[in-house]
């Protein structure tokens, strides 16, 4: 029973830590283009030009 006592501060500060990522990714714009990645990878590249 005394474990709980280290358990649900525990789990409670990683839980604000997960949230504290969460909303910074929000706040840096990190899910703006979610298809730009996709489409980048199936589209090929232009041929390098010889000089």
């Amino acid at each position: 029973m005394n474990i709980l006592f280290i358990l649900i501060p525990v789990s409670l500060l990683l839980a604000g830590v997960g949230l504290a990522a969460f909303l910074w990714t929000l706040r840096s714009h990190q899910y703006d283009d979610l298809d730009g990645d996709a489409w980048r990878i199936l589209v090929e590249d232009e041929e390098p030009k010889d000089p």
